[in-house]
């Protein structure tokens, strides 16, 4: 066998080539190790940190529907009721939307206008069997919802929104029941009807 090397040629014997071989295929230096190890500790970090966004962007989109969902319940209540529920207590408006108080928190019997599977309460409660159940976001807080409970109330809609990711929100509304979008604890919140 003929090998280049810089001084010329040279020749080698076939033993002479499996010990160079058998030199070189003992094992994996420790640099080697640890470039393959940094490497597959990269691709996690990346794989990890790339599942973590797509939850996140999940449980956002979740929120949207489920507030879609919830502001489409609420404009057909206020077609059968003639208004929207009246409060700001989370437990009055589920009781409401399932057909069981009127604008005024009076008792009434209508059909559901949602259906209770699809969305999850405070601590997994049963709306019909108990007045205190809340509809809960995807990070577990309670949705916030108003209407009608200041006055002057000059907004011509309810507000219904989702702490968001941070789950902090600045409940204080403008004069006449509008959403202050200004403080940073309202900068990630998800509203159904946008401010």
């Amino acid at each position: 066998m003929l090998l280049f090397f810089r001084r010329g040629w040279f020749c080698l014997s076939p033993r002479s080539v499996l010990r160079l071989c058998a030199r070189n295929s003992l094992g994996f230096t420790l640099i080697e190790l640890l470039a393959v190890i940094c490497i597959i500790g990269l691709l996690c970090g990346l794989v990890i940190g790339g599942g973590r966004y797509a939850s996140e962007r999940g449980r956002s989109a979740r929120a949207q529907t489920e507030l879609a969902v919830l502001a489409s319940a609420l404009e057909e209540y206020r077609r059968i009721c003639g208004d929207y529920p009246q409060t700001n207590d989370g437990a009055q408006l589920l009781q409401s939307l399932i057909g069981r108080r009127g604008p005024r928190n009076a008792e009434i019997a209508i059909r559901p206008l949602i259906e209770t599977a699809r969305f999850v309460t405070t601590q997994e409660l049963d709306p019909y069997a108990s007045a205190s159940a809340r509809l809960v976001d995807p990070w577990s807080q309670a949705y916030r919802y108003t209407y009608k409970t200041q006055s002057p109330w000059t907004n011509p809609g309810y507000v219904i929104y989702s702490p968001g990711p941070d789950q902090r929100d600045s409940a204080a509304l403008l004069t006449g029941g509008y959403v202050d979008p200004t403080p940073a604890d309202n900068a990630d919140n998800l509203y159904a009807n946008q401010p």
